[in-house]
């Protein structure tokens, strides 16, 4: 049977309520539409009443945040749209091979549209959103007040000729009309967390209280991981009133927090003097003392046993002679009977003829051949010393030769931030707010440095930057294109830094560009009962004139929920175009004369799945026999047509 595809993004509401219904048939209930027509509903008084062990009064108080607009955010979050991504082959690096992805338009948009293709397949989230300091724009959404009763118009409009406005604290939603911005972006992005994902936001003090709490509600407060402080700037600042500001904060959350693997420092020991070859398996090691200083609450009597040296002589921890109450050994006992039984324990005397317990701690290398620690967790503080905003500025200055960009955060930091994450080879970054791009030059470094294969996807709006600004100026109309040319040239300028490398070559630095556009599909496409008998016959497609084949390619892509990274191949069969994705995960043909020849061709390569235009058929034959010559030749492609 041939498939017609929705080309929308799911309806998530619709998806809720199929699991509802699986666990508690006995809420659900109909009502009526605003045409009058019966529609399925969930009976929600019910449904309290079945999760709660006590009778459920209407009560309205209880912990939680609440605020104008919430819950248009969450509808907002669970409606599903008809927007798509467009390629743009001329922006990209690579675009046929190169596995990462920049792509241009509001960032709520971006995430329904990716909610298939990316469910549960990105380890990293990073976010730098406004910070709502009174100068930030801020994307223009459906809220119930008026906005223009207090807002600033900026006289700037999207690519689809949105207004933008800017959330001043003359606002009377100030707050409200942000933390709906943040909520419904954190609710569909949790869905693209793989389980172990991180999600990592930068913030400062003005909103980061909030911040917490809807991270809270959207993430569960079990799975807050730390509020990292970023010393993002020092000296300075001597006229301040009240106290000086030197920190930001990351705060980070985990999708499941107790199966989150979190990246460990690498700590390079030059001065460990390591001991002879243990044995040719374990290598070289470095011994560490077995007992601890614990007191108070931190001692453990169950810790506090002797263990008998070579000469029989009882050793206690703290070489105290005998049992103290503020003493520990760091093993228990029946791991120090294996220890000593396996030669992982040593047994010495130390320089005042005592007998001492140590531990045998082996070296671990690099892949460099250097002697590191790997047991050490990261920290949530990071000072200004290590990463800081002036290098942020300067590294952005050598790459453009110009001042392009404020504020923009250094690469380094960003790297310690995707170490700190614990990403891996493979794995997928996003940065909801790319900005000039930081993120995927940190990427690009970090795979430089280990070999990696990490991909970034870069989402931004095109915001236009100041006419009087240095971008401007040097030709760059809004932020997307800074982001762009940030990429090309912070890629050649790492594979030109680490040429003797091996394997640089191999080095990802391409990317493809998308940008966000309506459907390329009608209204009627949506809507069929809006087609009327008049323009029954003028309707030559459904698909819209200006659309390109690798349009319809890409919201095919994202419509099937295939990642927007697998590599295209594109060949000629029989004088018509053909797309190859993936070896044979889909092929498809978007052309106006298909015929049998082509059908029999494409069905030779065994496809996962096909899809063709539904009127693109050169003969009404040809459209029936699709299905048969199928079953023939690759009776396992699933087949569809738009």
């Amino acid at each position: 049977m041939i498939e017609k595809l929705k080309m929308q993004t799911p309806n998530i509401t619709e998806q809720n309520m199929e699991q509802i219904a699986k666990l508690f048939p006995n809420v659900m209930t109909e009502t009526q539409d605003e045409n009058g027509n019966n529609k399925r509903a969930i009976d929600f008084d019910l449904l309290k009443q079945s999760l709660s062990s006590v009778l459920v009064d209407n009560v309205d108080e209880r912990y939680r945040l609440d605020w104008p607009g919430k819950k248009a955010a969450l509808l907002k979050a669970n409606t599903p749209i008809t927007k798509t991504l467009r390629p743009c082959r001329d922006d990209s690096v690579n675009f046929d091979s190169t596995e990462n992805v920049y792509i241009e338009g509001d960032n709520f948009e971006v995430l329904k549209i990716l909610q298939e293709s990316y469910l549960g397949k990105i380890k990293m989230i990073y976010i730098d959103p406004p910070y709502n300091t009174g100068k930030d724009f801020i994307y223009k959404d459906n809220f119930a007040a008026k906005k223009a009763d207090y807002e600033e118009e900026l006289g700037t409009t999207d690519e689809e000729d949105n207004k933008l406005f800017r959330n001043t604290d003359t606002n009377g939603r100030f707050h409200s009309d942000w933390l709906s911005m943040m909520y419904e972006r954190l609710v569909v992005a949790r869905d693209l967390l793989k389980e172990d994902g991180v999600i990592f936001i930068s913030i400062d003090d003005n909103e980061v209280h909030n911040l917490r709490k809807i991270c809270d509600d959207v993430f569960g407060e079990e799975n807050f991981v730390a509020e990292i402080i970023w010393q993002s700037k020092s000296g300075g600042g001597h006229d301040e009133k009240c106290i000086v500001k030197e920190s930001e904060y990351i705060v980070c959350f985990s999708k499941t927090k107790n199966i989150t693997k979190f990246g460990r420092r690498i700590i390079e020991n030059p001065n460990y003097k390591l001991s002879d070859q243990d044995e040719p398996i374990r290598g070289k090691y470095l011994t560490n003392k077995l007992d601890r200083m614990m007191r108070g609450e931190h001692y453990s009597d169950a810790l506090n046993y002797s263990i008998l040296s070579p000469d029989n002589t009882e050793i206690w921890p703290g070489n105290t002679g005998k049992k103290t109450g503020d003493w520990n050994w760091r093993w228990s006992r029946t791991k120090v009977d294996w220890g000593i039984k396996n030669n992982f324990i040593v047994i010495k005397k130390g320089n005042n003829n005592n007998w001492a317990v140590y531990s045998k701690q082996y070296e671990k290398m690099d892949h460099h051949g250097k002697v590191v620690e790997r047991n050490y967790p990261y920290r949530n503080v990071v000072l200004s010393s290590e990463y800081n905003t002036t290098q942020g500025g300067n590294e952005l200055q050598k790459i453009f030769m110009a001042n392009i960009f404020d504020y923009a955060k250094p690469s380094k930091f960003v790297g310690h931030i995707l170490k700190m994450s614990g990403v891996m080879d493979d794995d997928i970054i996003i940065d909801l707010f790319s900005g000039s791009a930081t993120t995927s030059h940190a990427v690009m470094q970090l795979n430089a440095e280990d070999k990696g294969t990490r991909k970034f996807i870069m989402v931004q709006l095109p915001e236009a930057t100041d006419e009087k600004s240095e971008a401007y100026k040097a030709g760059y109309k809004n932020i997307a294109e800074i982001g762009k040319e940030r990429i090309r040239r912070a890629g050649t300028n790492i594979v030109e830094d680490n040429q003797n490398k091996i394997g640089i070559d191999k080095l990802d630095i391409g990317f493809r560009v998308y940008k966000t556009d309506s459907s390329n599909m009608e209204e009627v496409y949506y809507h069929p009962e809006q087609l009327s008998q008049d323009n029954l016959f003028s309707l030559a497609s459904n698909i819209k004139e200006e659309r390109t084949p690798d349009d319809l390619l890409t919201q095919v892509i994202l419509n099937l929920g295939l990642e927007l990274n697998l590599p295209i191949e594109q060949k000629k069969m029989h004088g018509n175009s053909v797309f190859i994705v993936q070896t044979n995960a889909l092929v498809a043909c978007f052309d106006d004369n298909i015929n049998i020849q082509i059908i029999d061709e494409i069905a030779q390569l065994q496809p996962f799945r096909v899809v063709f235009k539904d009127g693109g058929f050169s003969e009404s034959k040809d459209r029936i026999n699709l299905e048969e010559r199928f079953k023939r030749l690759s009776h396992e492609t699933l087949i569809t047509v738009i």
